[in-house]
C-alpha cells in the first residue's frame, strides 16, 4: 500500500479492532496517532534525506517486548522459563529496496546507514544497531534468503533497560522485515529468535540466552525448555492475570545499570562451574543428588555463592514446571484456586532470586538496592492491604531495574501512589499480554 493508502486505513473501524487487540481499547487514539507519525515521517525522509522508495509499497511491522513470568536465571544453563509477550512494542513502517543499503530510522537513536553487500564482522560495530542488521543479514543469507535493502522508520516503546527485552526485539523486528520482504514471511517465530541471538553473539558482540528473542517473536504467554538449546521446545499457554482481578505490573527503580556486566556474566559462569566440577557443562545436565552429595568438596573448588546459585536454578527449574501445570489448571474449574497456587509459586520464585541467586542488588554498591526497597514496599504493602494477596518477585537479569508485581486491581491506585512516591512518577506501569508476536499488520484487509 502507498503511504496514503496507509493513512487512511489506520482510522478505519477495523484498524481500531486491530489497535484494541495489540494495545488495549483504551489505547487505540494514542496507536492510530503513533502510525500515523511514522507513516508520515517515512514519506516526508529523514534530516533533509528524501528516499523515492517510499512512495511505493509500504509494509508496516510490529514486535512486542516481554516479560518473564518464572525461570529466573536459567536459559542459559537449559533450564525451564515461563515468558509472555507484552503490548509495548517496537514498530516499523518499511520500503523495499532495490539495492543493498539499509537505512533504519529510530527516535530517539541514531540512524543506522549500512551496506549489507558486505556481511562480514566489523570490530568497530560491535555494540551497536549496524552490527545486528549485518549480523542478521548474515544469517538470513546462509539460508539462502535473496536479501536486498530497506528503508525503516521504527519506534521503540519497550522501555530501555527494563528487563523487557529491547534488544532483543530490534533484532526480531529487523529479521522479519528482511523475512517478510524477500522471504514471503515463511521463517518461523522460533528461526528469528535464533537468528537474532547469532547476531548479538556473534556481531554485537554481547553473550545471551535465547528466551528474550523466543518470548517476543512467539507472541502470547509460552513455557519454553532449552534442554535442547539448538532446538528448544516452545509451548503456547493461555494467562490473563486481569480476568483473576489483578494488575500485572513492573516498577522501574531507576537503578544505574553501568557496570553491570561483571555481576550478570558471574552468574552463569559460577553455576557452569559447579556443574563443570562434575564433568557436566550445565546445571541442566547435572543430577540434583550427585550435587548434594558432594558439597563439602565442592565448596573447597567453587565456593558457597555458587552452590547457592546451583541450588536456585534446581529449585527454579521445578518451580517452572509446577508454574505451568498451574497456568494449565486455570482453564477449568476452579480456576482461581489455580491462581492462588500460580502467586504463590511466583512468591517463591522471588524469594529465591533474592536468597540464594542473591541478583537483587550488586556487591560493589551496597547502598543501593532499589530492588529490595521496591519488593519490601510490595510485600508490606500487599501483606497490610490486601490480606496477603498478589505476589512480587525481581523481573529480568536484577542486580537494577525492575520487579513485578500482581497488585488486586481495586489496590493499583494506592500501590502507584505509593510506590511513585519513592521511585518517581511513571515507575509503575501495567502490562497487557498480547497474543501476536512479530507480526506484519495487513491494513489491505482493513
Amino acid at each position: 500500500m502507498t503511504g496514503r493508502e496507509l493513512l487512511d486505513s489506520i482510522n478505519k473501524t477495523k484498524a481500531s479492532e486491530l489497535f484494541s487487540s495489540l494495545y488495549g481499547a483504551e489505547n487505540v487514539y494514542a496507536a492510530r496517532l503513533r502510525y500515523r507519525h511514522l507513516i508520515e515521517g517515512l514519506m516526508q525522509g529523514f534530516t533533509g534525506e528524501k528516499f523515492p522508495e517510499t512512495a511505493g509499497d509500504l509494509r508496516v511491522f510490529s514486535v512486542p517486548g516481554r516479560t518473564e513470568l518464572g525461570g529466573n536465571h536459567t536459559d542459559h544453563n537449559r533450564g525451564k522459563v515461563l515468558a509472555a509477550s507484552i503490548q509495548l512494542d517496537a514498530v516499523a513502517v518499511a520500503a523495499p529496496r532495490q539495492d543493498m543499503q539499509v537505512f533504519f530510522h529510530s527516535k530517539d537513536h541514531p540512524d543506522v546507514k549500512i551496506d549489507i553487500s558486505d556481511l562480514s564482522q566489523a570490530e568497530e560495530e560491535k555494540g551497536r544497531t549496524e552490527a545486528l542488521v549485518r549480523g542478521i543479514a548474515a544469517e538470513l543469507t546462509a539460508r539462502r534468503l535473496p536479501l536486498r535493502g530497506f528503508t525503516a522508520n521504527a519506534d521503540n516503546m519497550v522501555l530501555s533497560g527494563s528487563g523487557l527485552s529491547s534488544s532483543a526485539v530490534v533484532e526480531v523486528l529487523i529479521g522479519k522485515i528482511f523475512d517478510s520482504l524477500y522471504g514471503g514471511g515463511k521463517t518461523s517465530a522460533l528461526e528469528l529468535a535464533k537468528i537474532g541471538q547469532k547476531a548479538e553473539n556473534a556481531y554485537f558482540g554481547k553473550p545471551c540466552g535465547l528466551m528474550d528473542q523466543t518470548a517476543c517473536a512467539s507472541g502470547g504467554a509460552v513455557a519454553i525448555d532449552f534442554e535442547d538449546p539448538a532446538n528448544p521446545k516452545v509451548r503456547e499457554i493461555g494467562f490473563d492475570p486481569a480476568s483473576f482481578g489483578y494488575a500485572f505490573c513492573i516498577v522501574n527503580t531507576k537503578g544505574d545499570h553501568s557496570d553491570l556486566t561483571p555481576d550478570y556474566a558471574a552468574v552463569p559462569a559460577e553455576m557452569k562451574a559447579a556443574a563443570s566440577f562434575f564433568g557436566k557443562s550445565v546445571l541442566r545436565e547435572l543430577d540434583e543428588g550427585e550435587f548434594f552429595s558432594r558439597l563439602p568438596d565442592l565448596r573447597n573448588t567453587v565456593g558457597d555463592r555458587a552452590i547457592l546459585r546451583a541450588m536456585h536454578f534446581f529449585s527454579e527449574n521445578r518451580r517452572v514446571a509446577a508454574m505451568l501445570a498451574a497456568l494449565e489448571e486455570m482453564a477449568a474449574p476452579p480456576a482461581e484456586r489455580a491462581m492462588d497456587a500460580f502467586l504463590a509459586l511466583v512468591r517463591e520464585s522471588g524469594d529465591s532470586s533474592w536468597e540464594l541467586l542473591q541478583n537483587i542488588y550488586s556487591p560493589k554498591n551496597l547502598n543501593a538496592q532499589g530492588l529490595g526497597l521496591a519488593l519490601a514496599l510490595t510485600k508490606n504493602f500487599l501483606n497490610s492491604s490486601s490480606s496477603g494477596k498478589g505476589a512480587c518477585r525481581v523481573h529480568g537479569g536484577g542486580f537494577a531495574g525492575t520487579i513485578q508485581a500482581y497488585i488486586p486491581t481495586e489496590k493499583l491506585k494506592d500501590y502507584r501512589d505509593l510506590l511513585e512516591g519513592v521511585f518517581g512518577i511513571g515507575t509503575v506501569t501495567v502490562l497487557k499480554i498480547r497474543p501476536q508476536g512479530a507480526i506484519e499488520l495487513n491494513f489491505k484487509q482493513v
